[in-house]
């Protein structure tokens, strides 16, 4: 499966076409895209663009790797694929928002910008200029739990790639300058898509009230106030701390061969020093044990009802019958809330449900704009009865023999490119318990009865274990 709910400098990677109205809400979660004509602007895809496809019918069939570790703690990852003469490297490092502190939160997403600002061999603002004079595309993106960089070259151009993402971990040029240039890029963008931006503001106060304890509870974005307060000092603990080789992965994917790539990624990365112990995140939110509910008000023409549901972390059981769940609330023109709400009441103009997949339990959110002259208390009385509907009433078997066939679609869409192939790998080594349940991710899915979607409606999906916001405009007086 793709990587939901994480945006990228160039994109928002969401799972299919109908849920993109999900965006309209995550961006104040997600590190979000950036203008064209920002200074982390990435090569333009042109170059090899029809060459990152890969056969589809290939990729249902089980994706092959080796794996090792170096003595300084990087696992590496190697999948080999002649389809096209092009090579993916990657590097996830298991840091994010919720590794950071309560007085400096955004620093995960700020170093995703930082860090193309250079190295000791590489000179400021030439990052992406290498990558673009081979014919490549690169692209970074950050979430709660990971940052993700990857560059996808000719496969003549491995060591390049190898080269650069070495230089990322070695030496980094984190000094005052870059800090300097990349706040005010980063300030531009939380003006841009969060600040100005209608309903823009929805994960920051959904979060906020999620959660109390746990650092999940700001967005990625972060807060400026603690970017200016930080001290360069600051930055580059952070840096020391979780962008070392024995809090990364490196996958290596496509037109490889592969003795040759293991010399050299030894070549680039195995005299790079390791790190310390990365200090783990302790926090444990408690159970909510209680329904939340707010009115906030914002400069938007029309009210919207958003309801956040605590649910399992990514990887469990639960999580993949929650998910479904989800699916078959908005997933498509025939989903439930789309159906009911949107189709036959005409009470909202967007509805939506999608689950934010965290590696501590996380949320599931759902999300409906009214339509013109709807009150928010009966387009919240219309989501309840869907999800109440769930809970009482096993769905259907063709219902869920339908919701199963989309996610089989899905699964050979986000492996039909290398990149979608590395970033699985990336995945399933840093979240899902080991690289080998890359080929069991799908099957999980599939596992999932009626009975399961059922159970877990009455379990999670419950107002004592959720947070209701009504978002109205600024004219309503309460």
């Amino acid at each position: 499966m793709c990587e939901p709910f994480a945006t990228s400098s160039r994109g928002t990677c969401v799972c299919d076409a109908s849920r993109s109205a999900a965006v309209l809400l995550l961006q104040a979660y997600i590190s979000g895209p950036l203008p064209e004509t920002d200074d982390m602007n990435r090569a333009s895809l042109a170059p090899i663009a029809a060459a990152l496809a890969v056969s589809a019918s290939a990729q249902m069939q089980p994706i092959a790797f080796t794996e090792f570790d170096l003595d300084n703690g990087l696992h590496v990852i190697l999948h080999e694929d002649h389809s096209t003469p092009i090579v993916s490297v990657s590097v996830m490092y298991h840091v994010g928002s919720k590794n950071e502190t309560s007085d400096r939160r955004g620093f995960a997403h700020f170093f995703e910008h930082l860090l193309f600002e250079g190295s000791a061999n590489i000179e400021r603002g030439e990052f992406s200029k290498h990558v673009e004079k081979a014919g490549g595309v690169l692209n970074a993106n950050t979430n709660g739990d990971r940052t993700y960089y990857y560059e996808v070259l000719p496969s003549n151009q491995l060591e390049l790639g190898l080269w650069l993402e070495s230089e990322r971990m070695l030496h980094a040029k984190v000094d005052q300058i870059g800090v300097d240039t990349q706040r005010e890029v980063v300030k531009e963008e939380r003006r841009q898509r969060y600040e100005n931006q209608p309903y823009g503001s929805i994960l920051i106060e959904v979060l906020k009230r999620a959660y109390t304890v746990h650092p999940y509870q700001w967005p990625t974005i972060g807060f400026m106030e603690d970017l200016n307060a930080a001290s360069e000092a600051d930055y580059r603990t952070f840096y020391k701390t979780y962008y070392v080789p024995n809090n990364a992965v490196l996958v290596v994917a496509g037109d490889i061969k592969q003795d040759a790539a293991k010399d050299l990624v030894k070549k680039y990365f195995a005299g790079i020093p390791k790190g310390n112990d990365v200090p783990p995140v302790k926090a444990e939110e408690p159970p909510m044990n209680g329904e939340v509910r707010d009115v906030v008000k914002d400069n938007i023409q029309l009210p919207a009802v958003v309801q956040a549901y605590r649910i399992p972390a990514i990887g469990t059981d639960d999580f993949y019958a929650v998910d479904m769940l989800n699916r078959i609330l908005s997933n498509g023109n025939s989903s439930r809330l789309q159906t009911k709400l949107k189709d036959e009441q005409e009470l909202a103009l967007v509805v939506g449900s999608f689950s934010l997949p965290f590696e501590h339990p996380g949320l599931a959110i759902a999300f409906a704009i009214a339509a013109a002259g709807i009150d928010p208390d009966t387009l919240e009385a219309s989501m309840n009865a869907e999800f109440a509907r769930v809970g009482k009433e096993s769905i259907s078997a063709p219902e869920l023999a339908k919701l199963k066939a989309q996610l089989e679609t899905e699964y050979v869409q986000a492996n039909s490119r290398i990149t979608g192939v590395a970033e699985n790998l990336a995945n399933a080594y840093t979240f899902m318990g080991g690289t080998k349940t890359v080929n069991g991710e799908l099957d999980r899915y599939l596992a999932v009865t009626a009975a399961d979607i059922q159970r877990v409606a009455k379990e999670y999906f419950v107002p004592q274990n959720r947070v209701v916001l009504h978002y109205v405009p600024n004219t309503t007086q309460n």
